[in-house]
């Protein structure tokens, strides 16, 4: 009779993702001498950054590819061990978490979720080069700086572009709306947003054109077909996230989908944390790497006492 394949080891501590958020959680966990896998599907969201001029330590700016290469570095050194995996499932057992990628599976005592979220893009296979360039910005956050006294479009649906738009306002006074849509929508936030924006003398095209890229710029293709170039454009699209596989696990979620945790990052399910763009609305480098340094402490303190034994190689 064929024996049952061993279950997997229990390990201290999973980390899920590799981004900012994770490797830093990662190199904290190495130097409390905790094991620690990192699970990593190779998709960080800063992957996508062509230069961060606002990441401490980088006064000459920083590549999203250099930081993750650099940020990596750090957690191998320590000890950090990695594999390619997409999770699709967190699963609770007694004395710890069980994650799955289709038939393969790890176990750990604790377990923290560095997933981040994907922005939609336009659908159009220029959009890589775009962002590279700095024709399509995806963070006004992290470099409106950048696009300071420009022409700047910000792109999608017209009930959640005049807040971003308002925003992108105090970096120039070329700011306009490029709606996907007419409708601003019932919401009095939204609509209270786009009297603003009118007010603050920002522009709007006729809804419904069309995103273009010519190699250095993006225009907007209007309806009736006249074309108009911005210096860069914010599309603001939406998101995905993986938070919904934290959800199925009996995690909390708040109103917008992002993951609720304690002060300590620790999610409603004990011993799953969660740190990042999964949890803050401020997706920001700067506030992943705070996160994972205090879901990593509160991790440690939290897992089972275990004094040092001389020539101990854990």
């Amino acid at each position: 009779m064929p024996q049952s394949p061993a279950a997997p080891a229990l390990l201290d501590a999973i980390v899920v993702g590799a981004g900012p958020a994770g490797l830093t959680a990662a190199t904290y966990l190495r130097r409390f001498h905790r094991d620690c896998l990192v699970l990593d599907a190779g998709d960080s969201r800063a992957r996508w950054i062509p230069e961060s001029n606002n990441c401490p330590g980088f006064p000459q700016g920083v590549a999203g590819d250099e930081l993750l290469r650099l940020m990596r570095e750090q957690a191998q050194k320590f000890g950090a061990r990695f594999e390619h995996a997409e999770i699709d499932a967190i699963g609770r057992e007694k004395g710890g978490l069980v994650l799955s990628a289709g038939p393969r599976q790890w176990r750990a005592r604790c377990v923290i979720l560095a997933t981040g979220v994907a922005d939609t893009l336009p659908e159009a296979s220029w959009t890589g080069d775009a962002v590279a360039c700095g024709a399509l910005r995806l963070c006004a956050v992290c470099d409106a700086w950048e696009a300071t006294d420009s022409r700047i479009g910000v792109y999608g649906p017209l009930a959640g572009i005049a807040a971003h738009g308002l925003f992108l306002r105090s970096y120039s006074e070329h700011v306009t709306l490029l709606p996907t849509d007419a409708d601003s929508g019932t919401d009095e936030g939204a609509a209270e947003a786009l009297q603003q924006a009118r007010d603050a003398g920002i522009a709007m095209l006729p809804a419904g054109g069309s995103l273009e890229f010519d190699g250095e710029r993006c225009s907007y293709r209007s309806p009736d077909g006249t074309a108009t170039g911005f210096d860069s454009v914010y599309p603001y699209l939406g998101a995905r996230t993986s938070a919904g596989i934290a959800a199925a696990a009996g995690a909390e979620l708040t109103d917008d989908g992002t993951l609720v945790v304690d002060a300590g990052q620790m999610t409603s399910v004990p011993g799953l944390y969660a740190i990042g763009d999964v949890v803050s609305g401020l997706n920001q480098v700067s506030v992943a790497v705070g996160q994972a340094a205090i879901a990593a402490t509160r991790m440690h303190e939290r897992l089972p006492f275990a004094p040092r034994v001389a020539g101990d190689a854990k």
